[in-house]
């Protein structure tokens, strides 16, 4: 069955401060409701803890690091799940019970394998 990632992007903050709780909770109620399908997933620290990896000069060159996201936007990859799903069709509808997608976005991509 193909595999999907549902890449939710939202507002960027730490998901295991206590404020946030209540918000965890229903990321959790989502796990549980739809842990028939979920194969694997997280949720990411804030942008700010985040290091940038680029090889300059291609193959074999020289490693830069730069702190934070690649990209600084309002809404910031906040975490992600791996559904596995009979289609496109099934992936979106439990996407949209992820919590991000009430107040940010989810963006569902087919899953390429690359491991045996």
């Amino acid at each position: 069955m193909p595999l999907y990632a549902a890449i939710i992007y939202s507002a960027d903050v730490d998901w295991s401060l206590p404020e946030y709780a209540d918000e965890t909770k229903e990321y959790m109620a989502f796990s549980e409701s739809a842990a028939a399908v979920i194969r694997g997933g997280a949720a990411l620290y804030p942008t700010a803890t985040a290091t940038t990896v680029t090889v300059q000069g291609g193959k074999g060159g020289d490693v830069v690091l730069s702190d934070g996201p690649y990209a600084e936007t309002k809404e910031a990859l906040t975490g992600f799940y791996l559904l596995e799903c009979a289609d496109l069709d099934e992936a979106i509808r439990h996407a949209a019970t992820i919590p991000g997608a009430w107040n940010g976005a989810i963006e569902v991509r087919p899953v390429l394998p690359l491991m045996s």
